[in-house]
């Protein structure tokens, strides 16, 4: 059987055991190769408001039987507390993962935002949480992406994920509907 070529990406979680949730039911029916979560996992911070469903303990228990499929890097909102209930990496400033002929740069945002690291390539997906607001816009060579925020989208936003598949970017609202999408 060969490996899909499929990734799914979420952000943004801030503790809600009630999006989490939808976001797993989503994870189960796309079936994708990793789940990438770009930061901000378990608290919610001070300048957001509590969530819906706000649980992290109960997050804890839902992610962490995933830890062989997911790639996470350190959100503004993660500590070295959070490593210690998380059974997967989750303080890397960023992560580079090569798949599918493409090279992703992985960050939250809130220290590489709007240029990747100099580590790059030219031609890279900058990939990045942080602000709750979906994206995917290309400059120069660089494609830059954010899913958006599963828990709390801003300026307007559904709650939305993203799917990297077949050489396309697509953000969907936690329904399964398209909301962007764009060919490499």
């Amino acid at each position: 059987m060969s490996q899909t070529k499929k990734l799914m990406f979420i952000s943004d979680i801030h503790g809600s055991e009630y999006y989490f949730k939808k976001a797993l039911e989503i994870y189960k029916k796309e079936i994708p190769y990793k789940l990438i979560v770009l930061g901000d996992i378990l608290y919610h911070g001070p300048r957001n408001p509590l969530p819906e469903g706000y649980n992290p303990k109960e997050v804890i228990e839902l992610i962490n039987p995933l830890k062989n499929d997911i790639i996470s890097v350190r959100g503004n909102c993660e500590a070295e507390v959070d490593q210690m209930v998380l059974d997967f990496p989750i303080l890397g400033d960023y992560h580079i993962l090569d798949f599918d002929d493409h090279e992703f740069f992985l960050t939250h945002g809130h220290l590489y935002n709007n240029e990747p690291s100099p580590l790059c390539k030219k031609e890279t997906i900058f990939c990045q949480g942080h602000t709750h607001i979906p994206m995917i816009d290309m400059k120069n060579t660089i494609v830059h992406f954010n899913p958006g925020s599963i828990t709390l989208p801003k300026d307007g936003h559904p709650n939305t994920y993203g799917i990297y598949e077949n050489n396309t970017i697509t953000i969907k609202k936690l329904d399964g509907h398209e909301y962007m999408v764009k060919k490499l």
